[in-house]
């Protein structure tokens, strides 16, 4: 075990082709793209819109049980699985979300995929890229700036400060922004207030980039934007600021999809990166998109267990884009389900049939879910060293009895050979006929209605109740006509109750929402429960405590 490379051992031994190259395999030529060095770039419109009118090609969606500290591989899933089809004949693409900054120094230190089944270079994707979280970030605090300047200078529109609700974001985990007073310091430097920071990849601006069309309609969605309440009651615009086109010009070049590579040189756009626990939690449409027209199946991945991004795919992206998976495959792991059955993540090695057995009920849960959108599911179980013969045995005997196709991949050790297996199971799904798209629930009822929905049809639960506070944000966006759009939940993600140290698939259980509000640029209304946090914080130890570089530019720790 003690020569077994890490994650970006494996990836800095791993030898790119130039991004030229990768892209001319999938339709693309050098003019079509931007480039930022030798091993990524952008996509042009021009080239997309050239490529639209192709046929798409089939859509498979990656999501997971819930989430433990064990790990379950989503992402590494989704990229072992595309190299998978790549080697059984099939022109396959990746669209992948982006990493941001916080979880990468914070908890996970890296979010590019792991062993042979990663995006490449995985350094570049899980920092800086191509500068898009950067472009998000100053777009969401010159709309902010533009808030407390337009109060300063006159305040013609009336805004009343006690009701700004946009706040500043920053791309980093930092639990003392959570809740700040800015405007300090004299008549010179605005009017003291209460504000909140959040983590860039929550920011409506995020949301926007990722659901619009093109570079018109993400300007015209951010000028939709909810800033503010005037002294009346009246919601004020971004446009009302007169600042949504130089928002757009901070967004020209981060509304086009990333082309990169995989460990075995497969294409992938990776773009957009929402979280699933506090935002929609999946990549572009315009990556998704351009992806389906450039391959004969792409593979896609959304956020968290499949209660969260899963759900938030189907019910908000899909009915958004148009766009319909031909399959979708549920990642679980032996070690994940059997801390679900009860086990001590600290004892997850030793054989557990029972434990496992036992967990198994998180995963039924999630299959049980994606079933009712009308779509064929996999299990894909994520193979670790520690699983046992027995184990495995156990968890295909459980699948089969459920009814539900299952394989086993070894996509860290084996990169695409190890997951041909799945890739067989996923080509025999997505050969069934395709039925209409089937959301879950119709935008137009109730918002309690639809958070009831949502709670006891995907999180099982027994209903919602709703704080004081947010009862009357509900009474306020039915005023104002702002109701009849989806639901974007913003829940733990360690459970599918709101209560994160309730595992497996708990029962009778209630979630608690504090906070509603909606996003009019993007065009969701988001339900926020009690225990969630926009802003995380960093551990104890933090990832970046374990990362370094050289002086020759060489990085270490990073996953």
């Amino acid at each position: 075990m003690a020569n077994v490379p890490s994650d970006i051992e494996i990836a800095q031994q791993t030898k790119l082709e130039p991004i030229v190259n990768i892209a001319e395999k999938v339709g693309l030529t050098e003019d079509d793209l931007e480039l930022y060095g030798k091993y990524k770039a952008k996509i042009s419109f021009e080239a997309i819109k050239r490529l639209s009118k192709k046929e798409d090609g089939k859509l498979v969606l990656v999501t997971a049980i819930t989430p433990t500290p064990a790990g379950e591989g989503k992402t590494l899933t989704t990229i072992g699985l595309a190299q998978a089809l790549n080697h059984m004949g099939h022109k396959t693409m990746v669209a992948l979300r982006e990493p941001s900054l916080g979880p990468v120094f914070g908890i996970k230190g890296g979010a590019a995929g792991g062993g042979y089944s990663q995006v490449l270079p995985m350094e570049d994707i899980n920092l800086h890229f191509t500068g898009d979280m950067h472009a998000i970030t100053a777009a969401n605090n010159l709309l902010a700036a533009a808030i407390d300047n337009h109060v300063h200078q006159g305040n013609v529109l009336r805004i009343d400060v006690r009701r700004i609700v946009w706040k500043r974001v920053m791309d980093m985990n930092d639990r003392a922004l959570r809740n700040i007073v800015c405007g300090l310091g004299g008549k010179v430097n605005g009017f003291p207030r209460e504000d909140h920071f959040m983590i860039t990849v929550a920011s409506e601006i995020m949301a926007v980039l990722c659901l619009a069309h093109d570079l018109m309609d993400l300007k015209k969605r951010m000028g939709d934007i909810i800033v503010a309440y005037d002294v009346d009651g009246n919601p004020v615009h971004a446009r009302q600021l007169g600042v949504e086109g130089a928002m757009a010009i901070l967004m020209k070049d981060a509304i086009k999809p990333n082309i990169v590579q995989t460990t075995e040189n497969t294409a992938a756009l990776v773009h957009g990166g929402p979280f699933a626990n506090i935002a929609h939690g999946c990549n572009s449409v315009v990556a998704t998109k351009l992806a389906l027209k450039m391959g004969d199946i792409t593979v896609t991945e959304a956020g968290f267990g499949a209660d969260l991004g899963a759900e938030k795919f189907m019910d908000i992206k899909c009915r958004f884009a148009g766009i319909k998976p031909d399959a979708v495959v549920i990642v679980a792991t032996v070690r994940a389900l059997k801390m679900h059955g009860g086990v001590d993540k600290k004892n997850l090695k030793p054989e557990n049939l029972e434990a496992l057995k036992k967990g198994f009920a998180n995963l039924a849960k999630h299959i049980e879910n994606m079933r009712k959108y009308d779509v064929p599911v996999v299990v894909g179980i994520n193979k670790f060293i520690t699983d046992t013969d027995a184990e495995i045995d156990l968890l295909r005997q459980l699948c089969e009895e459920y009814g539900v196709a299952v394989a086993v991949n070894t996509c860290w050790a084996e990169g695409g050979k190890g997951g041909v297996e799945l890739g067989t199971q996923v080509l025999q799904a997505i050969a069934q006929p395709k039925t209409p798209y089937k959301p879950l629930y119709d935008v137009n009822a109730s918002i309690a209605e639809k958070m009831e929905i949502i709670t006891k049809e995907i999180y099982g639960g027994d209903g919602v109740v709703f704080e004081s506070n947010a009862r009357k944000q509900i009474k306020e966006l039915e005023r104002l006509g702002l109701d009849h759009m989806p639901i974007c939940v913003a829940k733990t993600q360690y459970s599918l109750s709101d209560d994160p140290a309730l595992l497996g698939a708990p029962k009778h259980f209630t979630v608690t929402v504090k906070d509603v509000r909606v996003c009019t640029g993007a065009g969701f209304i988001v339900c926020q429960t009690s225990n969630i946090m926009t802003m995380p914080g960093l551990p104890k130890v933090p990832a970046a405590n374990k990362m370094d570089i050289d002086e020759n530019g060489v990085i270490t720790g990073l996953f």
